[in-house]
């Protein structure tokens, strides 16, 4: 059989592939479709669970960590130009969002030196920081990982293509079906699932980042207010 016998073998393959399925009706399922991919495809229905789930657990609260009041920082300077302290702190307090959090740290530190209070603000905001990135690497990971799955399934639908040519001897559309559908259809879930997770990594950093800007521009406001002459 020369090259151009193979290559058309290999085409009607791919055709039988998008064609047929279990039932014989011309139609085939996404369900059906999947399972061809055979055992690959269970990692890669954990990755992309895992995928989803990250994402919105993230999504939610980094959501929940940016609603700051635009009014926040004008309460707080008026407390503070009146010297009543406790109450700017009460009101930081109460407030659960990150900008409150580091403006309390900054409140508690009023009498100390500028430095030192600006030290302590940034401390706060890396924790912060920190609780917000919290399993970003997850979807970083997930994005390299998954194509690397769909390649192994490309490895192994080969090898079952291979194996049984080499074991009936036989070059046919049939012979052939069965490898070609774990070769596409893992190569092409893991390639989705990466770029999904890709996605949704760089998103949510990007969503970090703006409240990171929120945070920085808090501190810098209160130091000012701190070195504002009072009222």
């Amino acid at each position: 059989m020369n090259l151009l016998q193979m290559a058309d073998t290999v085409v009607q393959a791919a055709q039988t592939v998008a064609q047929s399925d279990a039932n014989g009706d011309g139609k085939l399922s996404l369900v059906e479709l999947l399972t061809m991919g055979g055992w690959i495809m269970i990692p890669l229905l954990l990755l992309f669970l895992i995928t989803i789930y990250v994402f919105v657990e993230r999504y939610l609260a980094i959501q929940k960590a940016g609603r700051v009041d635009p009014n926040f920082m004008n309460i707080i300077r008026d407390h503070v130009y009146n010297g009543n302290v406790s109450a700017a702190r009460s009101f930081a307090k109460n407030t659960a969002n990150p900008v409150a959090r580091i403006i309390d740290k900054g409140i508690q530190r009023i009498g100390k030196p500028i430095d030192a209070i600006e030290k302590s603000m940034e401390n706060v905001g890396k924790l912060e920081l920190y609780n917000l990135e919290r399993n970003l690497s997850v979807l970083s990971l997930i994005a390299g990982i998954a194509p690397m799955f769909g390649f192994l399934g490309t490895i192994i639908g080969m090898f079952q293509l291979f194996y049984r040519l080499a074991s009936t001897g036989e070059f046919t559309i049939q012979s052939m079906a069965n490898g070609i559908y774990t070769k596409m259809i893992t190569s092409a879930v893991g390639l989705i699932i990466g770029l999904l997770a890709y996605i949704a990594y760089s998103y949510l950093n990007t969503q970090v980042d703006k409240n990171a800007n929120k945070m920085e521009a808090a501190s810098a406001e209160f130091v000012d207010v701190l070195q504002e002459p009072t009222r």
